[in-house]
C-alpha cells in the first residue's frame, strides 16, 4: 500500500536525496535525552524511541556512506506528518512537502556545519588554549589568560592558523631555544638536574600574578627548575599596551637584568620588582600591580619604581644609571626582540604561556 505522500502529491524531485531521513535521525537523537529521562517512568516510551531510532539509524547510516536508502521510514515520516492535511486540505500536501524537504535540507546543513564548528573549536582549544583564534577573551572555555587579540581573521584564516600550529603542540619544546643572549635567569638552579623554565609574563596581567604566586609557593616545581621570566606587554591595534605601565615596568625589568652587578652594588634586583608588583600592597592595602593598572600615570609609575631601586639600595647616581638604561635604544630593541620571539615562535593566544619539561603550558599555572 502506498503512503500518503505518493497517492497525492505530484512532487518527486529529480535526485531524491533522502535529506527526510537524515534530518529525522538528527532530530531523535536531539531528543534522546529527554526521551531516556522519561523512560524512568514509563519503559514502553522508551522502547517504542528504540525501534523508531533503529529504523532511523539503518537509513541514516545508508545514506552518509553513500548507499541507496530504504525510502519507507522516509515515507513513514512524510505519511505521519501529512495525513491529516491529505484529509482536511489536500491542495496543501505538495507545497507543505517541499518546506519538509527544505526543512530537512536546512537541518541537516545546520548540523553539519555545527559539527564543523565544534571540531574548528576543539582544536583550537587544543593549539592555543582558546576556542576562539581571532577574539581568545570570547572563548569560557579556554585557559585562563590574558587574551592577545587578533583582530581580520576569516574562518578560512583561523582554520589555517590552526592546522599550521599542530605541530607546535606535538614538538618538544626547549625553554633554552627562546632566551635572549644576555638575559640571565632569575632563579639559581637548585641542582645540578635542575631544568630551565621560561615564563612569559606581562606585568599588567592578573592572572600572570596569580600564576607566578602559584609557582613561587610551589617548593617541588622551583627545586627542579631554573626560573626565568620573559616580560611582554601586550600590545593593542592602535600601538597602545592592554595594561597600563606594563612597557615602563619591562623597561626598568630589563635595564636592571641587563646591568653589572658591580655598577648596582647589589643583584637580583630585577625579581625584586616583579615580587613585590605581584605580592605586595601599598600603605592602602591595595596591591601594587593593581596600582600601576590604575591610578599612575607613565611618569608616576616611574618614580615609584626609582623610589623602591633607594629603598633597595641604591643611591641617586646609580638610579640615574638605571634610568638612563631603561630609556636606551639598547632596552627598546631588546623588547623589540622578544616580542618577535613571543609572537613569530612561541606563538601564544595568552599569557601567562609557559614552557618547561618539554612542553608549551598555556595559561594560569596551578600547583601540582
Amino acid at each position: 500500500m502506498p503512503g500518503f505522500w505518493q497517492l497525492y502529491t505530484p512532487f518527486q524531485p529529480r535526485y531524491n536525496i533522502h535529506m527526510v531521513c537524515i534530518a529525522a535521525f538528527i532530530i531523535l537523537i536531539l531528543i534522546g535525552v529527554v526521551i531516556a529521562f522519561l523512560s524512568i517512568f514509563n519503559r514502553n516510551l522508551g522502547k517504542k524511541y528504540l525501534k523508531v531510532l533503529k529504523k532511523s539509524w539503518h537509513c541514516f547510516s545508508r545514506r552518509i556512506t553513500f548507499r541507496k536508502c530504504d525510502t519507507k521510514f522516509s515515507d513513514d515520516v512524510k505519511n505521519i506528518l501529512l495525513k491529516k492535511v491529505v484529509i482536511k486540505k489536500p491542495k496543501l500536501v505538495k507545497p507543505i512537502s517541499i518546506t519538509i524537504e527544505i526543512a530537512s535540507i536546512a537541518i541537516v546543513v545546520l548540523t553539519a556545519w555545527s559539527l564543523i564548528e565544534a571540531v574548528k573549536a576543539g582544536l583550537a582549544l587544543w593549539v592555543f588554549g582558546t576556542c576562539n583564534v581571532s577574539q581568545p577573551a570570547n572563548c569560557a572555555l579556554g585557559a585562563e589568560s590574558c587574551a592577545i587579540d587578533e583582530a581580520d581573521l576569516n574562518w578560512f584564516t583561523e582554520w589555517g592558523e590552526i592546522v599550521k600550529n599542530i605541530p607546535d603542540r606535538l614538538k618538544t619544546w626547549k625553554a633554552e631555544d627562546y632566551l635572549v643572549d644576555d638575559v640571565k635567569p632569575l632563579l639559581e638552579k637548585s641542582n645540578k638536574d635542575a631544568e630551565l623554565a621560561l615564563d612569559i609574563i606581562d606585568p599588567g596581567c592578573s592572572v600572570c600574578q596569580r600564576s607566578y604566586k602559584n609557582q613561587i609557593e610551589d617548593e617541588k616545581f622551583l627545586k627542579n627548575h631554573a626560573v626565568s621570566l620573559m616580560l611582554y606587554p601586550i600590545k593593542l591595534d592602535d600601538g597602545s599596551y592592554k595594561f597600563k605601565n606594563s612597557k615602563t615596568l619591562t623597561h626598568y625589568f630589563y635595564a636592571l637584568n641587563r646591568m653589572e652587578d658591580d655598577q648596582l652594588g647589589v643583584s637580583g634586583l630585577e625579581l625584586k620588582l616583579i615580587d613585590r608588583l605581584f605580592t605586595e600592597q601599598d600603605k592602602n592595602g591595595i596591591n601594587f600591580q593593581t596600582v600601576f593598572n590604575n591610578d599612575l600615570e607613565e611618569k608616576e609609575a616611574e618614580k615609584l619604581i626609582q623610589d623602591w631601586l633607594k629603598e633597595w639600595g641604591l643611591d641617586d647616581k646609580k638610579v640615574k644609571k638605571v634610568q638612563e638604561k631603561a630609556h636606551s635604544k639598547e632596552i627598546e630593541e631588546l623588547i623589540e626582540e622578544i616580542a618577535k620571539i613571543v609572537e613569530e615562535k612561541v606563538k601564544p593566544k595568552g599569557i601567562p604561556t609557559m614552557i618547561y619539561d618539554g612542553k608549551k603550558h598555556l595559561g594560569l599555572y596551578k600547583k601540582k
